[in-house]
Parts: C-alpha cells; sequence; structure tokens
C-alpha cells in the first residue's frame, strides 16, 4: 500500500504568525495531530504538531502570547504519495516524529500519521478483545 492510499488530505495550513492557541484550535476542529506552518518570508514548510503545543503548554509557556513559528520544525522529512507505508514507518522511526508532510509538485497534498499506517495495517473490523482470546 503507498501513502497516497493512506494519508489524509486535509491539510491545515497556518503561518508562523498564528498562536499556538489558534492553532489548537483549528487543529481541534479538523481533528487532526499536526499542521503545516507556511513562512513566506524564509520560503518554507514546517510542521507544528500537537506534541510541540503540549511541550510549550507543559513549560508554562502562555499559548495566547507564543507563536507557530518559535515551536515549528522546519527540518522536516518529506513524503511522497508514491512511497510505500514501509518508506513512510521507516523514516518516522528512523527520525522519531509520528507525522510526515506529503509534497506532489513541491506543494503539501496530505499528511500521513502513524496512526494513518496502523489503520492501514490492522485487519479491518477485528477488536483488541476479539484477537485476545
Amino acid at each position: 500500500m503507498l501513502v497516497r492510499d493512506a494519508m489524509s488530505t486535509v491539510v491545515l495550513t497556518i503561518g508562523p504568525a498564528h498562536t499556538l492557541r489558534q492553532a489548537a484550535r483549528l487543529m481541534a476542529a479538523r481533528r487532526i495531530g499536526a499542521a503545516v506552518v507556511l513562512d513566506t518570508d524564509a520560503g518554507g514548510l514546517g510542521i507544528l504538531t500537537e506534541r510541540d503545543i503540549l511541550t510549550s503548554v507543559g513549560l508554562g509557556q502562555d499559548p495566547d502570547l507564543e507563536i507557530a513559528g518559535t515551536h515549528t520544525t522546519t527540518d522536516v522529512v518529506f513524503a511522497a504519495p508514491s512511497w510505500t507505508l514501509e518508506e513512510a514507518a521507516e523514516a518516522m522511526t528512523h527520525g522519531g516524529f509520528r507525522h510526515l508532510i506529503v509534497l506532489d509538485n513541491d506543494g503539501p497534498v496530505g499528511i500521513v500519521s502513524v496512526r494513518d499506517i496502523i489503520r492501514c495495517w490492522a485487519p479491518a473490523g477485528r477488536h483488541p478483545a476479539t484477537l485476545a482470546g
């Protein structure tokens, strides 16, 4: 199975000046765990994850004052829609992260997460209680 088959095509794109609270509200409304941060001044894409927001709040930082650009990961590994899920999982494991921005023709077309990969690999309709006995 390929990344294009598993990825979410709901891509939230925010700017680096969004506050963490604004980013969190937008992510929660869409039920997603990451946002693409587009910094047109710096000319690049980054990613802000729920973990980045959680870390900031855990440090006692004010989510109404902290901006996405300060907490964005800019050293991003991108996936191609044609990657296999194994390639995506290997990149995530090697890099220690849970989301990959999927690029096609130099633009984001999706995000693939560990959850997306597990959903594809887990047998449909089987619940943990069913597997135990």
